[in-house]
C-alpha cells in the first residue's frame, strides 16, 4: 500500500481543466510547460505521484509533489518556472561596464604584456583587478552584447566604427548602415 500524499492536490475549477487540456494538447507550447499540465491531469485523474511522473516523463516522484503544491497555492502559473529557480545572472551591469571599460583602456605592454587585447589577455586583467572567477565566455558574450566583434586584425573592435587619420587628428567615423550590412 502506497503512502499518503503529503500535499494532495485541490480539486480543479472547469476553466483550469480546459486550460489545462489545451496547453496539453498544444503543440506550440513549451516543452516544460506541457510536461507540467500533463502531470497535474494526471494527478487530477486520481494516479498517484509516480504514476503522474511517469505519464509525463519526470524521473522522480518528488517533482511531481512539488508541482502539485505549487499549483495548489498559485494555480496556473505554477506551470512556469517557478520563482528562484532557473539561472541567476551572475555579473552586474556595473560590473558589465567594468568589462568594457577594461576592453577599451589602451593595454600597457609592460603590465599587461599585449599591444592589443584577446579574451584570455582580457581575463586575466580583469582577474587581476576586480573580478576574480569571470570567464572568458562571459567575457565574449558582453563584448558582443555591446557590438564588438573579434575582427581580422584579431583584435576587438566595435564594428561599424573605424579610427581615421586626418590632417589635424585622428577621429572616430561610424557607418549608419552597420546594422544592414550584417544582415
Amino acid at each position: 500500500m502506497s503512502m499518503p500524499q503529503k500535499h494532495p492536490l485541490r480539486s480543479l475549477t472547469e476553466q483550469e481543466e480546459r486550460e489545462l487540456r489545451r496547453i496539453e494538447k498544444a503543440s506550440s507550447e513549451r516543452v516544460d510547460v506541457v510536461r507540467r499540465a500533463k502531470a497535474i491531469l494526471a494527478v487530477a485523474e486520481k494516479q498517484n505521484f509516480p504514476q503522474a511522473a511517469a505519464t509525463a516523463g519526470f524521473k522522480e516522484a518528488r517533482s511531481v509533489s512539488q508541482l502539485v503544491e505549487r499549483f495548489n497555492q498559485r494555480g496556473l502559473v505554477a506551470l512556469l518556472i517557478a520563482s528562484g529557480r532557473g539561472h541567476k545572472p551572475t555579473y552586474t551591469s556595473e560590473q558589465h561596464e567594468r568589462i568594457l571599460i577594461e576592453v577599451q583602456r589602451e593595454p600597457d605592454r609592460e603590465k599587461d604584456q599585449t599591444a592589443t587585447w584577446s579574451l584570455m589577455l582580457l581575463r586575466g586583467a580583469l582577474r587581476k583587478s576586480d573580478l576574480p572567477h569571470i570567464a572568458k565566455e562571459t567575457i565574449r558574450q558582453v563584448l558582443h552584447e555591446a557590438g564588438y566583434r573579434y575582427q581580422r586584425t584579431r583584435t576587438w573592435c566595435r564594428t561599424g566604427y573605424a579610427l581615421r587619420v586626418r590632417k589635424s587628428e585622428t577621429v572616430t567615423v561610424s557607418d549608419p548602415k552597420t546594422l544592414e550590412k550584417k544582415d
